[in-house]
């Protein structure tokens, strides 16, 4: 997945989280909407997300050095970790705290036609900020699905900016019903309802966050296509019989460390074992695009059943 892709995602909805929070808070301050607040609060919770995964971008970018011999790939995850935890927190689980005490406790509604029309342009902005993550993850998404392509990205931007997005917009409609059924009935009530209802889908919203991140974070493989292919590239490889063992992992988003143990013939010698290494490493690095530390180890098959043996990832 593109870097610069994720980038130009968070970076856009970054602008419109931030123009969207202040807003917000003025609305809150004329209408006194706990749903308003809520909003105001989830906006700002989305900004600083934002900013967490851009600080998780550059920290990445460091490079390798004795400490840390494989990179900083890492930094990216912790960051899309962290920003599972602040959605939790600061939005899902005070929107649900602000919404079940204005229900037990309703407040009057001040200026209502006010919030309507923070929310209409709230729903605009954030709309801009949808369409945006929406384009630049089509350009990486191939013919996946929307749900398939979120649980199998490496990178977590474009992923965690599509789900946040998507919950700033149900948000948003769930403050528009809570405001409007307040104004409609004349009860209070509904605008805690929304607010409640906020609440709820940011704490659904940052489980999965949180789950994907915590994934990344443990080690994942590559994904089956790309184990596929690299298998399929080993194997076809001048002079390798056999493809004993495979692992993968992603250290990174953008890095990938591949491992194997490939079968040789029994009668090779050393100069033609480091010849069909190289060539094997020269020939992954051209079937797979993403850059890679290829560890490869050679072996003489002692079992003809196990050089047919499906390789793991």
């Amino acid at each position: 997945m593109s870097t610069q892709g994720g980038t130009k995602a968070v970076l856009a909805a970054l602008a419109a989280n931030l123009g969207i929070a202040v807003t917000k808070f003025v609305a809150f301050l004329f209408t006194q909407s706990s749903s308003m607040l809520a909003e105001s609060i989830h906006s700002v919770a989305d900004s600083g997300n934002q900013g967490l995964l851009l600080l998780g971008q550059r920290r990445s970018a460091q490079p390798a050095d004795e400490d840390h011999p494989f990179g900083y790939g890492r930094a990216r995850y912790i960051a899309a970790f962290l920003v599972g935890i602040v959605l939790f927190s600061v939005g899902g689980l005070f929107s649900a705290y602000e919404g079940v005490e204005k229900i037990r406790h309703p407040h009057e509604l001040e200026s209502g036609l006010v919030a309507i029309v923070i929310l209409l342009i709230a729903v605009a902005l954030e709309s801009y900020s949808f369409a945006t993550a929406m384009r630049e993850s089509a350009k990486v998404k191939g013919d996946r699905s929307w749900w398939r392509f979120i649980r199998e990205a490496r990178a977590p931007e474009l992923p965690i900016v599509l789900l946040e997005d998507l919950a700033a917009e149900l948000g948003l409609l769930f403050a528009l019903g809570g405001v409007g059924l307040t104004m409609l009935l004349d009860d209070p009530v509904w605008d805690g309802v929304g607010t409640l209802a906020i609440g709820i889908l940011l704490l659904v919203v940052a489980v999965l966050v949180a789950t994907e991140a915590y994934g990344m974070l443990v080690g994942e493989a590559a994904t089956p296509a790309t184990v596929a292919t690299i298998r399929a590239t080993l194997a076809a490889a001048p002079g390798v019989s056999a493809v004993i063992h495979l692992r993968t992992l992603h250290l990174g988003p953008d890095e990938l460390l591949v491992a194997a143990k490939i079968g040789l013939p029994p009668t090779v010698t050393m100069r033609d074992v480091a010849a069909t290494i190289d060539t094997a490493e020269a020939a992954l690095r051209a079937a797979v695009h993403t850059p890679m530390r290829i560890f490869l180890e050679p072996d003489v098959p002692r079992d003809p059943a196990a050089a047919t043996a499906p390789a793991t990832a």
